[in-house]
């Protein structure tokens, strides 16, 4: 009886204690916030994971998808999800590469105008020394020569030429000056003046474009038929002989200069009738011209090969509208009589061309250098190359005159451009008395002046920045020349080693040596043979050759700066 009074007490015990763990285990889910009880931790069923296993997934567990009760409106508010949005933070940190290249970008875009000044600046005092040697040593030069050709019968014929190469070139380039100067005479520029002013400015601009097309189609082409002219006419006679003659190759580069004389005295009076507009509207879209070629430039894939071909087309093209504005300066100062008050009118509108163009450039670098992650040093670079070439042409055995590297470098030939400017002068300024010819004495000297002084500081500026771009060796070692009809990168990469050429990471060498004239005694450093392959290769080289032999007719050799020469059109790549 004892145990069976006990039995029921127990089990309503049980029961009583029992129920609340059955309930509250029934219950399935902690009570809410608003609840009397502590949420208690979710127990996880036979075939659910862990709270710690669970993934979550956009602020929800995988395993709350299958719950069959609904979560109540209270969970999702839009306070809760406003409160989220204010407080919700990020670290910039966790991606600190990114950021650090961004800044770096920002770093870069501040230092490309100074950067690109200095080239420009250096670039401009290089076109000035080539553009003063027409006027200063051009004539005194072809003096020496013509005096060594008439007293050479006194003498006697102790070399084989009457003339040095270098001597020949000159009276070439001479002759061709006076020829095409006095070939100016019959072009009248009042009549091409009222001409081109009665045109819409509709016509005028599209005349505009037109002539700087023009313009860098003939010093693309114009420096190569002048190279021709001197080869031809300096070339050893022992050779066969596989040109037309001296006499058709300088009849060709008359007519090309004095063509190109034609389109610059074009190019000028537009301008100068911009300048004498009322409305100086036309002056207006000929600068916004200028701004155009952002749009046709900025948006282009470029290397440093190619932007090294951009700048120095920049420098040659700052450089000929500074002549220009010359020649307009000229013309209106003529045309008031000289008078000083006019020159202040012309003054804010020289100042406004010059201005946009440097803006133009600034902003079409800084923004070609950041699309294309290149970074501001490059522009030393082009500098030391620039400085490069200006030394190289100081050496006894240099292949080639200043004044015509920059030419073949920048697309700059002053010869059409110095016609033009001695055309004007002449018909501007009128020399009576002797007086004016004394004025005319001194002011050759003072050029003459000029030109020495830019040449000597423009020298030792050269060498500092061949010195610190570590070229030195380089203007003393021969360099090898490619086999015709073959490209040379797999030449030159075949005595890297032996010229001591340094290449970056990826593999690109930053500079090559300059072709440097080799003596009749030292010997070829290549053999052309019928299968155009060095004599001289090693026999492990020689399956090379002929493995990369088919990968070069689908690529050329990547060109490097200092084998850059002119400039192309429309930005193309050169590899």
């Amino acid at each position: 009886a004892a145990a069976s009074a006990a039995a029921p007490g127990s089990g309503e015990d049980g029961r009583r204690g029992g129920a609340p763990e059955q309930q509250e285990s029934g219950r399935g889910e902690p009570k809410t916030l608003w609840g009397s009880r502590e949420p208690r931790p979710p127990v996880a069923g036979p075939g659910q994971p862990s709270p710690q296993q669970r993934t979550e997934t956009l602020g929800f567990y995988e395993s709350d998808r299958g719950r069959k009760k609904k979560r109540s409106p209270s969970d999702i508010s839009l306070l809760r999800f406003i409160s989220a949005e204010l407080t919700r933070g990020y670290f910039l940190e966790h991606n600190e590469a990114k950021y650090t290249e961004r800044r770096e970008r920002v770093y870069t875009c501040l230092r490309i105008p100074k950067e690109l000044e200095k080239l420009m600046f250096f670039g401009i005092f290089s076109c000035l020394d080539a553009f003063l040697y027409v006027f200063t040593l051009l004539p005194l030069r072809v003096f020496l020569a013509m005096f060594r050709f008439i007293t050479l019968p006194c003498y006697g014929l102790r070399d084989r030429r009457l003339l040095q190469p270098a001597q020949v070139c000159d009276v070439l380039k001479g002759v061709i000056l006076v020829i095409c100067y006095f070939m100016m005479h019959y072009v009248d520029y009042s009549m091409m003046y009222h001409l081109i002013r009665g045109q819409s400015v509709i016509k005028l601009y599209i005349i505009y474009n037109m002539l700087e097309v023009a313009d860098r189609l003939l010093s693309s082409f114009g420096q190569d038929i002048l190279d021709a002219l001197y080869w031809t006419a300096t070339e050893p006679k022992e050779r066969k002989r596989a040109h037309i003659g001296v006499i058709p190759h300088f009849f060709m580069a008359v007519l090309y200069v004095f063509a190109h004389a034609i389109f610059i005295m074009v190019q000028a009076t537009t301008l100068n009738v911009a300048f004498n507009s009322h409305n100086k509207s036309l002056l207006t879209i000929m600068m916004s011209n200028n701004f155009v070629e952002i749009k046709g430039s900025v948006f282009k894939k470029f290397e440093k090969n190619n932007l090294f071909q951009m700048s120095n087309s920049d420098i040659k093209e700052r450089f000929t509208n500074y002549v220009l504005l010359l020649i307009v300066c000229l013309r209106n100062m003529e045309q008031f009589s000289w008078n000083p008050d006019h020159l202040w009118v012309l003054f804010p509108d020289v100042c406004m061309v010059v201005a946009s163009e440097i803006v133009v450039d600034i902003v079409k670098h800084a923004f070609i250098t950041k699309f294309n992650d290149i970074t501001a040093d490059v522009y030393s670079e082009y500098r030391a190359s620039l400085a490069f070439d200006l030394v190289s042409s100081r050496q006894k055995n240099a292949y080639t005159d200043y004044s015509d590297s920059v030419s073949r470098r920048m697309g700059f030939i002053p010869l059409p451009l110095a016609v033009l400017l001695i055309r004007v002068v002449t018909s501007s300024i009128k020399v009576q008395g002797v007086l004016a010819y004394v004025c005319v004495v001194l002011f050759y000297c003072g050029l003459m002046s000029l030109k020495v002084l830019n040449s000597i500081v423009l020298l030792g500026k050269s060498c500092q920045y061949v010195k610190e771009a570590k070229m030195e060796e380089k203007l003393f070692n021969p360099v090898l020349t490619a086999t015709p009809g073959k490209p040379a990168g797999k030449q030159q990469s075949m005595f890297k080693s032996a010229q001591g050429i340094s290449t970056d990471e990826n593999g690109s060498t930053s500079v090559t040596n300059q072709p440097v004239h080799q003596k009749e005694n030292t010997p070829s450093l290549l053999v052309t043979s019928n299968s155009d392959q060095f004599l001289t290769t090693p026999d492990g080289e020689e399956k090379d050759i002929s493995q990369d032999s088919s990968e070069l007719k689908h690529r050329s050799s990547k060109k490097d700066l200092l084998e850059i020469d002119r400039f192309t059109i429309c930005g193309n790549r050169i590899d």
